[in-house]
């Protein structure tokens, strides 16, 4: 901060404090003034005495405040301030009236009397000996979370996370960070190795520390996942590790030998090629597998008469299918494991109904799952039937917030009820998420995964659908012929000749399908900013905030998504004195705001009121992709509110922002699974590794009435041109290939 300045004072009242991150509002009493200060404060009480370091800011509701920083708090030793501190109820089971007495009995020495001596406490009437020992305890851990956090404040660490630490580690804190810092990189969400590498540099510790190197080769393994991978090539692993680190190749092999005899990665060979895995993932892979495979080994026989019943469907539903779609229901309905895949327009709908049909007459119960929101919503609309996510599926517990792992309450000891179970857009499902679907299955359960195998892979890590089909142990039906309605679309043909690698008619000759030539970045913004605002929400009869995503293949840049949804925020949701407005990191929030959650939140609580503001309904979890609009900033309470589809509303903390971004604009592989009446998509230049066929394939599909491209029919036909994917390292197919081939060599 500049123009810090220091305060010091007693807190005469605490106006406002959240248990959870420790954000306060309070009184402070200085020589000169009462102070308004606000900022995160652990464990302080009224009466104590804060020495704090910070800045006056102007609040436009609330007026003069101090935004504290850092601070440090004392215990009173007047006793005044001691009785204002124990009436408080800062420690447990001393309310105002047991002040008073202690105090009266023990004067300014009652804080020693409660370290020291807390038997004597048992003296004082309404005080028993138990009472007294669960006073002194309460006092010991006050004491020592404060020490703990002038011990992290030292090291640079806030106090946001000083909290998070304290609670994961409790008086163990000093010794496990003072001794390894980067177990913070394992054990607490938001602090990375860069963040635990700083502290351990400022403690000391050596670059050549094992610890060290063990903990970066696991950072890059993470951070492989991230970015979708489920290992390393070794070499490429220790290249990176070497630049990062600065430490010899040696370090790093003998950090990997720990690193395996600890069974945290594991090696294996692929092709004469060595790859590591974080051991995790590896698993992921290997249980995926095996649960594949003991699903795919149960046959159905086909009901008598199942023929007739295809006639039926179609003579009643006015429909006719093709050969793959008669063999996909059958095969649909007499096999243990099936995927059905197909592009836009190919009859996976009407496939997937007419299975759902065919099995409830056999009396079965069928459920149907897709991984989004919005996905599952849309298949919701295409069946006539419930379908959910994943997550509500196998529903998803409370999980604390420093928690990396998911719990859903569905698993191999509480299964899923259903003889079928149908997954919808399964490109997007990942490794972990498969992982856990798969556990709350039994065998003798029907899985049948439906998804467009030309799609961009999950976000998360792995390439699940892709993997099964080339692996070539699992029954695949795809499904090609392009029906008449949907050839009447130019947005399904054109997206069938993306994929094919055709050159695209781009003359606007169809009502569906536009161009606009732009030549540079400012023209494509411009034309972006008329588009949005009043062309497209008058042509195409919706709202702008609903009906129309723009979809850019990148984030940073022109028009990219960062500045394209600051420029957009600024034309379709401009600053007003009505409206509040909060700046988290880089990114500014006002009411009104298009958002997009960006992470899985399994504790985040929604509501749904009615009009008379009775709460109808309510649940937890607010997931990736998910699309709102602000409506409320609160700036008293640090607190901002989101309303997302179905009339949810879920009330975020300041500190948990970081879960939300401005989705005016949002990239082609966050759009994945999503619908959206109208979109926009900005192409001019950039990298060639994200000017590929199969990212605008995804883009054009996600447009359900129109979509309009706006930049360079050069860069078009060049995306059409290429060919190349983005490189995913996945082995799955691996690994179903060795289960399979594994099980049929023990069985002969």
């Amino acid at each position: 901060m500049e123009n810090q300045q220091v305060i010091e004072g007693i807190i005469e009242e605490i106006i406002y404090k959240n248990e959870n991150n420790g954000y306060c509002v309070c009184e402070v009493s200085t020589e000169e003034e009462d102070i308004t200060c606000v900022g995160t404060m652990l464990s302080v009480s009224e009466g104590e005495q804060i020495r704090a370091v910070g800045e006056y800011v102007s609040h436009h509701t609330y007026g003069r405040q101090f935004q504290i920083e850092t601070y440090q708090s004392f215990i009173p030793k007047d006793r005044h301030s001691v009785l204002r501190y124990l009436s408080s109820g800062a420690i447990k089971g001393i309310g105002p009236a047991l002040a008073k007495r202690i105090v009266k009995k023990f004067g300014d020495d009652s804080f020693r009397i409660i370290e020291e001596e807390p038997h004597t406490l048992a003296t004082v009437k309404g005080i028993s000996e138990n009472k007294a020992r669960d006073v002194a305890e309460v006092f010991y851990e006050q004491r020592e979370m404060r020490k703990t956090v002038i011990f992290l404040q030292e090291y640079g660490i806030s106090l946001t996370y000083s909290i998070k630490i304290y609670n994961k580690y409790k008086e163990r804190t000093m010794d496990i960070v003072g001794n390894n810092p980067y177990k913070l990189a394992e054990d607490i969400i938001g602090i990375g190795f860069k963040t635990a590498d700083e502290i351990a540099m400022k403690m000391g510790i050596h670059r050549d520390s094992i610890n060290r190197v063990k903990a970066g080769v696991m950072y890059l393994l993470n951070r492989a996942s991230i970015n979708g991978h489920t290992y390393l090539p070794r070499n490429d692993l220790i290249d990176k590790a070497e630049e990062m680190l600065l430490v010899p190749y040696e370090l790093i092999e003998n950090a990997l030998i720990e690193l395996q005899i600890n069974k945290q990665v594991i090696t294996k060979e692929v092709d004469d090629n060595s790859i590591t895995y974080n051991m995790m993932f590896y698993h992921l892979e290997l249980n995926v597998a095996r649960k594949i495979y003991d699903l795919a080994q149960f046959d159905y026989e086909l009901p008598s008469g199942v023929d007739k019943e295809i006639d039926d469907i179609e003579e009643t539903s006015n429909i006719s299918f093709d050969d793959y779609q008669k063999e996909a229901i059958k095969e649909g309905i007499s096999n243990g494991v099936i995927v059905i895949t197909g592009g836009p327009g190919t009859g996976k709908t009407t496939t997937i109904n007419s299975i759902i049909e065919l099995l409830e007459r056999q009396g079965l119960d069928v459920l149907l799952a897709a991984p989004t929101g919005r996905a599952a919503k849309r298949m919701t609309e295409a069946t006539g039937r419930q379908a959910q996510t994943i997550h509500r599926l196998l529903e998803i517990s409370f999980m604390n917030s420093d928690d990396n792992n998911n719990r859903f309450e569905k698993h191999e000891d509480n299964p899923l009820e259903c003889d079928a179970l149908i997954v919808d857009e399964a490109s997007m499902v990942d490794i972990v998420l498969m992982n856990s679907l798969l556990k709350a299955l039994i065998p003798g359960t029907r899985l049948i995964i439906v998804g467009d195998k030309d799609q961009l892979p999950s976000v998360g890590p792995g390439n699940v659908l892709k993997d099964i089909i080339e692996s070539k142990r699992v029954k695949v039906v795809k499904l090609e012929k392009i029906f008449r309605q949907a050839r009447e679309s130019a947005i399904i043909m054109n997206a069938h000749k993306i994929n094919s690698g055709e050159h695209i008619d781009l003359s606007n000759k169809k009502s569906d399908f536009f161009y606009i030539k732009r030549s540079t970045a400012a023209a494509i913004l411009e034309q972006i900013k008329t588009l949005t605002k009043t062309r497209l929400p008058k042509f195409a009869k919706c709202s702008t905030f609903d009906g129309i995503q723009i979809l850019s293949p990148m984030r940073k840049g022109l028009l990219g998504t960062i500045n394209l949804n600051k420029v957009l925020q600024e034309t379709l949701n401009p600053p007003n004195k009505d409206k509040n407005e909060k700046i988290f990191r880089d990114i500014l929030f006002r009411e009104g705001d298009k958002v997009m959650q960006i992470k899985n939140n399994y504790n985040l609580a929604w509501q749904v009121k009615n009009d008379y503001n009775f709460t109808i309904d309510e649940g937890i979890g607010v997931f990736n992709g998910d699309i709102g609009i602000i409506s409320e900033i609160n700036q008293y309470t640090n607190k901002l509110k989101v309303k997302f589809e179905d009339d949810k509303v879920a009330e975020y903390e300041y500190a948990n922002l970081e879960e939300l971004e401005l989705a005016y604009a949002v990239t082609i592989h966050k759009s994945q699974g999503s619908e959206y009446p109208v979109v926009v998509i900005p192409l001019l230049t950039g990298p060639s590794m994200l000017l590929i066929r199969n990212l605008l394939y995804t883009a054009v599909t996600r447009a359900k009435k129109y979509v309009v491209i706006v930049g360079l029919d050069t860069t078009i036909y060049q995306m059409i041109d290429n060919d190349k994917e983005i490189e995913r390292y996945s082995t799955l197919q691996l690994r179903l290939k060795e289960v399979y081939d594994t099980m049929s060599e023990a069985i002969i």
